[in-house]
């Protein structure tokens, strides 16, 4: 597989800026609260705990065949960080598939911004040689699942880790 790279994408309020180790100071901050882990489980990264996430993440995946994109939600207004979102993106029987997510922190929660994040990351994936967007999300989270439907996903009746697999087909 010819590896992806993630772009800066642009959107009407954001930034998407290419995640890098320099970040993790200010997604400390922005990822500290423990109700963002409500449906994921665990605990907010240490400040150093997250810099080594993010010293892994940007080095790429060990595997040559999956691509490890993360890029950061630059809200260019506020100019600060609000929240993340990554794409993996794998070959499958059919072709490129990329499993997406997103984080956005409990302060910029609620104004679209997790919403516009993954509709521009989603046109910019089909703009890739990927057939498929993936998202999982657990049943009761009921504002990521508006945030999947916005960014063209559907739920479809597989399960992985007790979250329902959203999907996204890209038509060429």
């Amino acid at each position: 597989m010819s590896t992806i790279e993630a772009e800066a994408i642009s959107t009407g309020r954001l930034e998407l800026t290419p995640l890098t180790v320099g970040h993790a100071e200010e997604m400390d901050t922005v990822l500290s609260d423990p109700a963002l882990h409500t449906f994921i489980g665990g605990t907010p990264d240490t400040p150093q705990a997250l810099r080594s996430r993010y010293q892994r993440v940007t080095a790429g995946s060990p595997d040559p065949a999956v691509s490890w994109l993360n890029w950061v939600i630059w809200l260019r207004d506020e100019a600060c960080l609000a929240g993340t979102v990554q794409a993996t993106i794998s070959l499958s029987g059919h072709g490129h598939i990329a499993e997406i997510a997103w984080v956005v922190g409990t302060p910029w929660q609620g104004r679209g911004i997790a919403t516009e994040a993954a509709q521009a990351l989603t046109t910019w994936l089909g703009q890739q040689p990927i057939h498929t967007v993936i998202a999982h999300i657990h049943p009761d989270h009921r504002a990521s699942a508006t945030v999947a439907t916005a960014a063209g996903l559907t739920p479809s009746e597989d399960k992985y880790d007790n979250e329902i697999r959203w999907r996204r087909s890209i038509r060429r």
